[in-house]
């Protein structure tokens, strides 16, 4: 040995970015304990998008806080909308997708519904919602705050966590452990080849999973084993 230390690359958060979007939410999703929104889905099935989140909390039927605050993201951020319960009333249509676009946005996703559901299909968007309406806010200029924590499908979301989405739903998890989430997708992504080779030639689960004790120990077996004194 030389004594020379050899530094590890480190990744930019868009070469990171690269390296998530070849895997899925999904598969992070092993990983995540409670980072994930439930009952969100992307507005179209081919819809993938990932970003910091830039989140924003926009109660009642009141739209300038949103169109203001979109306005100080840095470019490709993915909003974050806490609708603080509202499922009614849609603060997301036409307008509003274009004009995150025109501002370099990666994406947005609201906890409550969308409206113009065709146009922003057309302009290919990332829009991630909770459903459609046909009312939606107007600008009153009354309540509202952006870059603070809020909750988007029962996840609690902080300025600056990940966020990635795409037809199964959407993911959450702080900047900082994303890499190693990524990682972890990663190998279970080469592990699923294996998997898949094996189906193809009649194996099974059981060739790389001991269900027997699995099933008949589980996690009793496991604690039993590593409370056993010497």
């Amino acid at each position: 040995m030389n004594g020379k230390r050899k530094d590890r690359k480190i990744m930019t958060q868009n070469e990171l970015f690269e390296i998530a979007l070849t895997t899925d939410p999904a598969q992070i999703g092993h990983h995540v304990q409670g980072g994930y929104m439930t009952g969100i889905y992307p507005i179209s099935d081919d819809i993938k998008a990932i970003g910091p989140a830039f989140t924003i909390r926009l109660p009642g039927t009141d739209n300038a806080m949103l169109y203001y605050a979109m306005k100080q993201a840095p470019k490709g951020s993915m909003i974050v909308i806490d609708r603080m319960g509202d499922k009614r009333i849609a603060c997301l249509g036409e307008m509003v997708a274009l004009s995150a676009k025109t501002l370099g946005m990666a994406g947005i996703v609201v906890d409550g519904p969308n409206t113009d559901t065709r146009a922003i299909r057309a302009m290919g968007f990332p829009v991630f919602s909770t459903g459609r309406a046909c009312v939606t806010n107007t600008f009153k200029g009354l309540d509202g705050e952006y870059g603070v924590p809020v909750n988007c499908g029962g996840c609690v979301v902080r300025p600056g966590d990940i966020v990635y989405g795409d037809v199964d739903g959407v993911i959450c998890a702080p900047a900082d452990q994303f890499e190693e989430l990524v990682k972890a997708a990663k190998a279970m992504d080469a592990n699923e080849v294996r998997w898949r080779e094996n189906f193809a030639e009649g194996g099974y689960v059981d060739k790389f999973v001991n269900l027997e004790r699995l099933v008949k120990e589980g996690v009793k077996g496991a604690i039993g084993e590593l409370s056993k004194v010497e």
